[in-house]
């Protein structure tokens, strides 16, 4: 689980890690799910894996945010560019 920190309706879209957690800045406002489709989208491109391979947990009204990266299938099969420490 990787809890993400959201600030929607930014200037500019862009990711930054903060200890465990990782901030996304998104330009998408929060209506209709459009900041949470930005978000995974962005939270993807920064480890390295498909969209398909992520789960939104909890936070889906809210800016906190718990991301579940499924690590089956194709996500398990493509190297992380950066990977994200685990807390285990």
């Amino acid at each position: 689980m990787i809890t993400v920190r959201v600030h929607p309706r930014a200037s500019r879209a862009r990711t930054a890690r903060k200890g465990d957690e990782l901030e996304v800045w998104v330009t998408a406002a929060p209506v209709d799910g459009a900041a949470n489709e930005a978000v995974l989208k962005a939270v993807a491109r920064e480890l390295g894996v498909p969209v398909s391979a992520l789960e939104l947990r909890s936070g889906a009204r809210g800016r906190v945010k718990l991301v579940e990266v499924n690590r089956r299938g194709r996500a398990a099969s493509r190297p992380a560019r950066r990977p994200f420490p685990s807390a285990d």
